[in-house]
């Protein structure tokens, strides 16, 4: 086998000798996870920053999937965001298993240069050869739509802002989607995403969707009547991690050499490129981001969604933070329509459906949490930094959020109530972690739904999306009429369910 073979050529030739060999035993081919070529997924990389690169080497070694593209608008650069000093090129490296690769040459490296190289590498080291060149490389998805007609999916890593209109053209081309969140930043494009999934009935996945036994596990609680009728859910979170800017940059740095801030901006108005805009702080503006909401909220609030039958919520008010700053001697609070707050409080009301009652669930971000409930005074119990609580008429439960085991409280109750149905709670945390790195891939070769299909991601969808619309007019409470997608009672506040787009870029 050449070192240069492409990877069309390495897939036909190893599918064609697969097959001149079907009475040979699968482990003889390949070892235990040996898949045949031919039955591999083909998957297209959009988006190379440090999520989406972290995230690759994963992808990269499972076996039913081959990565056959990527694409990025930047080519090739250090000047990333990263939560932990070389967290990204270590984690990348360590997936080379290379602990040297890219060592001192920069920061944090990203770009669809960065990608090619990652998935060649790490085929390379899978190849007889120890060679494999096979891995086109674009700046625009529509070019990489247009000319990589045999892919079967691609993975959808950009910013938020991007997210609906890569997502359906590549659902129009008949493409596997699986996409990070959030669905879309706009309610209409979120609609317009499930909508484009409906139609084309390709298999997607929502990537922070979870199975979440945790959540099933609090569900099951409550049916028992441990804490009576819910009628509240808190959660908080430790977001923003990145940087808030409290007003719009006014200097104009160059545009970083190999980076494409055209195509960048996808749909977004033309608008001067500013750093401020870009990598992992993105999500602090509304135009090009979702917020802690949908950057946390997606993990942790997506089985309760499920769990509980949440439509689209009824209602939803906010209390953003502000921040002042001094004119001509006089302290002014500064007007924010395009930046989330440094910390809010959102309240999404939920009608009653069937036999559960109406509900309220509350979110928390920038280091608010709510008060210590004496439940959690009685054992002593401080409020972690990030966490979940359920509140019935009758008790409360803490956790059930993705890295915290739910536990009735006070402790007196908890045993009371294990007591009393002969049993002790048990930790299914494990299993969620397992299953969401295999999931979209078995519904992609199956054609099964995954937990996390696109149909089911619309009522969080909405309801994040309004509370973003609530906080960028200062708080205001909105009044949703989901059968029309309008709010009823602040005019002003639909012109923010959809984007105002640049021409040609249009979502139709």
């Amino acid at each position: 086998m050449a070192s240069d073979m492409n990877r069309r050529k390495f897939l036909r030739y190893a599918a064609a000798s697969a097959g001149a060999v079907t009475i040979v035993p699968r482990h003889v081919l390949g070892g235990a996870r040996y898949v045949a070529p031919s039955e591999k997924l083909t998957v297209a990389n959009i988006g190379c920053g440090t999520q989406g690169l972290t995230e690759m080497v994963q992808l990269l070694a499972a076996p039913q999937v081959q990565v056959v593209a990527v694409c990025d608008p930047n080519k090739d650069s250090s000047d990333y965001v990263e939560w932990g000093t070389d967290s990204v090129r270590s984690t990348i490296a360590a997936g080379l298993g290379r602990p040297d690769w890219r060592k001192g040459a920069g920061r944090v490296p990203g770009g669809r240069d960065v990608g090619k190289e990652v998935v060649e590498l790490y085929y390379s080291d899978k190849t007889p050869s120890g060679g494999f060149h096979g891995c086109a490389s674009y700046a625009d998805y529509r070019e990489l739509l247009e000319k990589e007609k045999d892919i079967d999916a691609v993975k959808v890593m950009t910013p938020d802002h991007l997210h609906a209109i890569v997502s359906i053209a590549a659902m129009r081309k008949g493409k596997h989607v699986v996409l990070h969140k959030p669905l879309a930043n706009r309610v209409r494009e979120a609609r317009l995403v499930i909508e484009t999934a409906r139609q084309t009935k390709v298999s997607t996945h929502f990537l922070p969707a979870s199975e979440g036994q945790n959540v099933r596990m609090v569900a099951g609680w409550i049916a028992d009547g441990a804490i009576g009728t819910l009628r509240e859910i808190h959660n908080w979170s430790n977001r923003p991690v990145w940087p808030q800017y409290a007003t719009i940059p006014t200097d104009r740095p160059p545009i970083p050499k190999g980076f494409d801030w055209d195509l960048w901006l996808g749909p977004s108005l033309p608008r001067p490129y500013h750093p401020h805009y870009t990598h992992a702080v993105f999500r602090g503006w509304y135009e090009f981001g979702g917020g802690p909401v949908a950057d946390m909220g997606h993990y942790s609030l997506w089985p309760v969604f499920q769990e509980f039958d949440l439509d689209a919520p009824v209602a939803v008010e906010s209390t953003p933070s502000h921040v002042c700053t001094i004119e001509d001697c006089v302290s002014r609070k500064i007007h924010n329509d395009y930046a989330f707050p440094f910390a809010c409080t959102i309240r999404f009301k939920f009608a009653a459906k069937g036999a559960r009652p109406a509900l309220d669930l509350f979110w928390y971000d920038g280091g608010i949490k709510p008060p210590t409930p004496p439940e959690a005074e009685e054992d002593n119990r401080e409020l972690a930094a990030e966490g979940m609580m359920f509140v019935g008429d009758k008790g409360k439960i803490l956790g059930g959020f993705l890295c915290e085991d739910p536990q009735i409280i006070p402790q007196r109750k908890a045993r009371a109530f294990q007591a009393s149905r002969n049993t002790a709670a048990s930790d299914a945390r494990g299993r969620d972690r397992r299953r969401r790195s295999a999931a979209w891939i078995e519904a992609f070769q199956t054609g099964k739904p995954s937990y996390g299909d696109f149909l089911l991601a619309g009522p969080i969808s909405e309801a994040f999306n309004l509370g973003a619309v609530s906080l960028r007019l200062g708080g205001k409470r909105l009044l949703w009429d989901a059968a029309n997608m309008k709010v009823t009672n602040v005019p002003e506040a639909n012109k923010y369910l959809d984007r105002e787009c640049r021409p040609g870029w249009e979502l139709t």
